[in-house]
């Protein structure tokens, strides 16, 4: 099956009570798509999830829950795995069981359920240091940690399973994504633990807990690195959009972002004047193998998804806040 959805079609979600999977399954449901989510809540929320969408409280290691999401689906949206660098560095089997073993194990469920489409949220860490920049998706992968390393795992099952299956798959590499979706009178956002992403830790930062900026001589025009942010709705919207562009016996790639880089004290700038105040920061520090700027070339997701970034720097503060119940 190729070209656009009709809702409803049911859709399943993995991870869909994350912070990137809980958004894009609101959005689908909005556009009138069933939606399962599988997620065993091990990072993500329940409470993040609709009561509109069937839940399967489990994980990608068992294939009898796997089989009874996959139950009326005709596409998978894979957001389910473990995230943290740090992590992935001292646990790096259980990295590798979840995501990639994980993964298998669905690829495996969806080929005996005869549902051949899939859009695989990867990630830009599969690039590891980057030759040029902007970094497209044709640039060499060498990822430098066991997480981007099974994220790049994953996207070799996939391109196997579209030769030798005919599946259609998309995988979906994005940068650093922030914001949150406003879900009636709450909002759906970031709950990390430990959260490690830049913005919720500026706006969550005091004087006792000050930001830490690592390293402050890099060759950028104020000395810290630069980083491509783009908002979750604007990645959420990218997934939806790659599921009508599925070929089979394809496997594309896109880079999500917002096509520009912002530095770490831009990001401090623009985000203490949404708080009027000053932020606790110090320098720490720098962290070896950060590169010194990645930006995305997201050419290629706007010309064959006609996806375009909708949302800036000050949106994504203003949203994650309000998430964070920040007036």
């Amino acid at each position: 099956m190729t070209g656009r959805l009709i809702a409803p079609e049911r859709i399943l979600v993995t991870g869909g009570a994350g912070f990137i999977g809980s958004v894009t399954a609101h959005m689908l449901l909005w556009r009138g798509f069933d939606v399962t989510v599988l997620d065993d809540c091990s990072t993500g929320h329940a409470d993040s999830i609709s009561p509109n969408a069937k839940f399967v409280h489990s994980t990608l290691l068992n294939k009898m829950a796997i089989r009874e999401a996959l139950e009326g689906c005709t596409s998978v949206i894979h957001f389910a795995g473990k995230s943290l660098v740090n992590e992935s560095v001292t646990h790096q089997d259980m990295y590798w069981e979840i995501n990639v073993e994980g993964s298998r194990n669905l690829l495996e469920e969806m080929h005996d359920a005869n549902i051949g489409r899939i859009v695989f949220s990867s990630s830009a860490s599969i690039y590891g240091e980057p030759e040029s920049i902007p970094i497209a998706e044709y640039a060499r992968v060498q990822p430098k940690n066991p997480y981007g390393k099974t994220k790049l795992a994953v996207e070799g099952l996939i391109s196997d399973e579209t030769k030798s299956n005919g599946l259609a798959g998309a995988s979906l590499r994005y940068f650093n994504v922030a914001g949150a979706l406003q879900v009636g009178e709450r909002w759906v956002g970031e709950r990390h633990k430990p959260e490690t992403h830049l913005i919720p830790n500026i706006l969550n930062s005091s004087a006792a807990e000050p930001v830490e900026i690592y390293g402050s001589k890099w060759p950028t025009s104020d000395g810290t690195c630069i980083r491509d942010y783009v908002h979750v709705i604007d990645v959420a919207e990218a997934h939806i959009l790659a599921l009508t562009a599925l070929r089979p016996s394809t496997h594309a790639i896109f880079n999500l972002g917002s096509g520009r880089g912002y530095s770490v004290r831009e990001v401090l700038q623009t985000a203490a004047e949404f708080l009027g105040r000053e932020i606790p920061q110090v320098e720490a520090a720098e962290r070896e193998g950060d590169p010194a700027v990645l930006i995305a070339d997201i050419t290629r997701a706007q010309n064959e998804l006609d996806w375009h970034p909708t949302r800036n720097l000050e949106n994504m503060i203003q949203d994650c806040a309000k998430s964070m119940d920040f007036d």
